[in-house]
């Protein structure tokens, strides 16, 4: 039996956790009243106001007075002509916000990438970038950070975050993408990747990050997600190197549909590589001269086995080991219960798969069972430390946690088709 070890360490969605988002109060006429009511105010009346507005939410965000003038602003044109006093401006742009809590439904789908900044990390411990899919009002999802550490033994921490959340400054926005900017003494937990194009107008889902190395030993964080706009899907790409900027694009080619693609971490016989879904039910492979054209797919996988049978996914990016590249998969099978299972691809031709578990990895616990999503454990992507494959996973949609297994063994279960 390959032994799995579940981590007591349950990351938990927080209602507090709350950022700023414009507050769409209604249609031409209502706007107007409400312009109109805040201009007719004395200036007395306006700073006992904004006083009080001031003392309830202040605390909660950083530059908070910054995002109401940013929200007067854009109610500018509805204005007669004239001047305000910066106290007017603030309580009007107050009037037009509104606190969004992120994460207050669910917490869940997580991928792993190793930090950037390994500095004053105890010895044979690793500081690892995990984000997150956070959903909450209207069931919007958002990717979300967290940080913390793999100790030498394999055990799991993760930092707790402060309630401080804010969405990115979007520069050169358009239907193919647009550039996501957060402030350089922001910390990476404050950091929210919103929606924000038609494109994404009902969430960004299930980003599957890699620490992808170029052939010149540069390395490029990618990640792949989904936009929803309420009626179709785009498959997208992120891009960034030090999680402060973000370039994000729209995925292109005759392939480029469905969700759950995930980016090979390197070229393979110099071309960039795939893993993908667009059937709903195999797991394909794609190459590409270029990371955001896709325009040919090779079946990779089919349902086999009874967990598998609905349907076949990824968990995230393959991880190159000494014996091939390792994918861990996901497999729904009856009562559309989601179970988690790893296959080996050839390291120099990884069109072929090597080996193939016949039974899950991970299966769902008592204790993972219920949630928003009954039956369900999902990953999208973990990492390998000192001989341990740590696998960040969901809980039925609604929490996360960490497993490890010892590489050795998952590969010689591998090798033998052992059940785990």
């Amino acid at each position: 039996m390959i032994k799995i070890r579940r981590s007591e360490n349950i990351i938990e969605p927080s209602c507090r956790r709350v950022l700023l988002r414009p507050f769409q109060v209604g249609d031409t006429k209502r706007i107007q009243r409400i312009l109109d009511a805040i201009l007719a105010l004395s200036q007395d009346e306006v700073a006992q106001e904004l006083q009080a507005v001031r003392m309830e939410f202040g605390g909660r965000h950083q530059r908070i007075e910054q995002f109401w003038l940013q929200q007067y602003e854009h109610r500018r044109a509805a204005m007669k002509a004239g001047e305000h006093s910066t106290a007017r401006k603030l309580l009007i742009g107050a009037h037009f916000t509104m606190e969004y809590s992120l994460e207050s439904a669910a917490l869940f789908n997580p991928s792993m990438v190793w930090h950037p900044d390994q500095s004053d990390v105890p010895p044979g411990s690793r500081r690892f970038i995990l984000s997150l899919r956070a959903t909450g009002e209207g069931h919007i999802s958002s990717i979300t950070f967290r940080t913390g550490l793999v100790s030498a033994e394999g055990a799991t921490s993760v930092d707790k975050p402060t309630l401080f959340a804010k969405a990115q400054k979007v520069q050169g926005s358009d239907e193919t993408g647009y550039e996501a900017v957060f402030p350089s003494e922001s910390l990476l937990c404050e950091r929210v990747i919103f929606p924000s194009s038609s494109q994404e107008s009902n969430g960004i889902e299930d980003a599957r990050f890699t620490e992808f190395k170029s052939e010149a030993g540069g390395v490029t964080y990618f990640a792949t997600y989904t936009a929803y706009d309420g009626a179709a899907i785009y498959p997208r790409l992120l891009e960034t190197s030090d999680f402060l900027h973000f370039k994000v694009r729209t995925l292109a080619g005759a392939e480029a549909y469905n969700k759950g693609m995930a980016l090979f971490p390197r070229k393979v016989n110099g071309r960039y590589a795939m893993l993908s879904r667009q059937d709903n039910e195999n797991n394909f492979i794609m190459f590409s001269d270029k990371p955001d054209v896709w325009s040919q797919k090779q079946l990779l996988d089919s349902p086999q086995v009874g967990w598998e049978r609905i349907q076949l996914g990824n968990c995230g990016a393959p991880i190159e080991t000494e014996a091939g590249w390792l994918v861990l998969t996901h497999g729904v099978g009856a009562m559309r219960k989601y179970a988690i299972g790893a296959l080996l691809l050839d390291l120099e031709d990884p069109t072929k798969v090597v080996a193939k578990l016949r039974e899950p990895l991970i299966n769902p616990n008592e204790s993972e069972r219920d949630g928003y999503v009954p039956n369900v454990v999902y990953s999208c992507g973990g990492q390998i430390h000192r001989g341990k494959l740590v696998i960040p996973y969901a809980m039925s949609d609604s929490a996360s946690t960490f497993a490890t297994v010892d590489l050795h063994e998952l590969i010689s279960g591998l090798r033998s088709g052992h059940p785990s």
